[in-house]
């Protein structure tokens, strides 16, 4: 399912204000801190940081995510 998210991907996802629109900015295969928040990725677990097309940005898992 992830392979089907890459860079520059039109995906959509649910947000506080409903259904959000936007794009795959990067793929994160390993644990980091994004915003203060801890992400728990590996490469068998793979999350996405993703962009809004009003610039904000979010990191989702794939199950999260749906392609346009």
């Amino acid at each position: 399912m992830s392979e089907d998210f890459y860079n520059g991907a039109s995906v959509t996802w649910k947000s506080h204000g409903g259904e959000a629109h936007g794009h795959v900015v990067k793929k994160i295969t390993a644990p980091m801190k994004i915003k203060g928040n801890n992400v728990a990725a590996s490469k068998d677990n793979p999350e996405f940081v993703v962009q809004t097309d009003s610039g904000k940005r979010a990191v989702h898992k794939p199950s999260a995510l749906k392609k346009d």
